[in-house]
């Protein structure tokens, strides 16, 4: 399990990325198609903005415990959790393979 303040911290970072998404994207719009003076301005807002705002910075980590390695993006879990789920007939439409 993940410690708390590390999934607290994602869940932060998620908050400020939707907060920020528009005002990023407008001023990166700016910052790559704007002259040269205007590119300058949205260069420096864009610096205001927190780093946190950036989606690049977000991991992914499993809903149940928080672990960021093995994360399926379909289920929104680890591997370690999906085959235990999947074993105990928890998720709908998964069966073991068999061929």
């Amino acid at each position: 399990m993940a410690k708390e303040s590390m999934k607290a911290r994602e869940v932060k970072r998620a908050k400020l990325v939707a907060k920020y998404a528009e005002k990023r994207a407008a001023l990166k719009k700016i910052v790559n198609t704007g002259d040269p003076a205007e590119a300058y301005a949205a260069a420096r807002k864009l610096q205001s903005i927190p780093k946190n705002a950036c989606p690049a910075r977000m991991h992914n980590r499993c809903k149940l415990t928080g672990r960021p390695k093995g994360y399926m993006r379909q289920f929104g879990i680890s591997r370690i959790q999906f085959r235990e789920m999947a074993s105990a007939g928890m998720i709908p439409g998964v069966k073991k393979a068999s061929w």
